[in-house]
C-alpha cells in the first residue's frame, strides 16, 4: 500500500471512529447504560470490567486496523467506484461479528433496540470511512463517466 492510500485510509478511520463512538455512547445514554459496549469489547479480550483497555482496542481497531483492511479488500467490495458505499458494505460485516459478541445477556425490546441501532451506527461508521479515504484518496468527485452508464 502506498503511504497515500493508507493516511487517506487512517483518516477516514479517525473520522469513523468519531462518528461510531458517539453513536454508542448515545445508545448508552438512552438505554442507561445497559449495553455497555466497551466492557464487552474488555470482556472479549480477557480483560473483564477494564471499560478503558474496552475503548482503546476499540479506538486502535477503528483507527488503523479496519481501515486498512478496508484498502486492502476495496477491490472486492461491491458497490464501487463510490468508496462511502463501499465502506457502509464493509461496515455490515464488522456490525455482525459485533452484534453477535457484544449482544451479552441482553433480551426482548432492549435487543431490538441494540440490533437495530448498532446497524445504523456501523452504516454511519463505514459510509464516513469510505467518503473520508475517498475524499482524500480520490478527489471529493466520482467521474462523470460511472454516471453515464446508470
Amino acid at each position: 500500500m502506498e503511504t497515500n492510500r493508507v493516511t487517506s485510509a487512517i483518516a477516514g478511520g479517525i473520522a469513523g471512529t468519531a462518528v461510531l463512538t458517539l453513536l454508542l455512547i448515545l445508545l448508552e445514554v438512552q438505554t442507561r447504560e445497559q449495553i455497555r459496549a466497551f466492557d464487552v469489547i474488555a470482556r472479549f479480550v480477557g480483560t473483564p470490567g477494564d471499560t478503558t483497555v474496552g475503548f482503546v482496542l476499540f479506538a486502535v481497531a477503528g483507527v488503523v486496523a479496519w481501515p486498512l483492511l478496508f484498502v486492502a479488500l476495496r477491490d472486492y467490495i461491491p458497490r464501487g467506484p463510490d468508496p462511502a458505499t463501499q465502506g457502509a458494505i464493509f461496515a455490515v460485516v464488522l456490525w455482525v461479528a459485533f452484534a453477535i459478541t457484544g449482544r451479552g445477556t441482553l433480551s426482548g425490546p432492549i435487543l431490538i433496540l441494540y440490533t437495530a441501532y448498532t446497524f445504523f451506527a456501523h452504516l454511519a461508521y463505514g459510509f464516513t470511512l469510505g467518503m473520508v479515504y475517498g475524499h482524500f484518496r480520490e478527489g471529493s468527485q466520482v467521474p462523470q463517466e460511472y454516471y453515464a452508464g446508470q
